[in-house]
């Protein structure tokens, strides 16, 4: 079964994103899952969560570079939770042209929750977790 992904966000193709072959540099695909994993974070956390004393940071991050991205290509970057752990969290994304439908790339951030006072993980918060859950409809492993 294909997974569903309930946060979406155009992404504007800057002209300095682009490289010396005219199709967007790989270094940049990773603004564009920030400004995915952003907009997923303001949609399912407090509006204060980077104010807190846990937050979450990227433990891992792993990519597919599928078909180029060219300047004008209408790109949407989708993020979706695929798994939430105890003290951590997955995040599957992937831009797709909407022009074709096609998936250009796509990527799985290991985000854990890390308490800033300790320097030490820390359990995902109570409320996070049932955000998350109420987010992704129940489909979360």
């Amino acid at each position: 079964m294909e997974p569903v992904f309930y946060s979406k966000l155009d992404i504007q193709i800057r002209f300095n994103d682009l490289d010396a072959y005219r199709h967007v540099n790989n270094n940049s695909y990773f603004s564009y899952y920030d400004l995915g994993k952003d907009e997923y974070f303001r949609e399912v956390f407090p509006s204060d969560f980077r104010l807190q004393s846990v937050v979450p940071i990227i433990a891992n991050i792993k990519a597919d570079f599928m078909v180029p991205i060219f300047y004008g290509d209408p790109i949407v970057m989708e993020t979706r939770c695929s798994r939430l752990g105890n003290k951590s969290f997955t995040l599957q994304q992937r831009a797709v042209n909407t022009k074709t439908g096609q998936a250009v790339c796509q990527s799985e951030t290991v985000m854990v929750f890390f308490d800033i006072r300790t320097q030490k993980s820390a359990p995902i918060p109570e409320q996070y977790r049932k955000n998350i859950i109420a987010f992704e409809r129940g489909q979360v492993e």
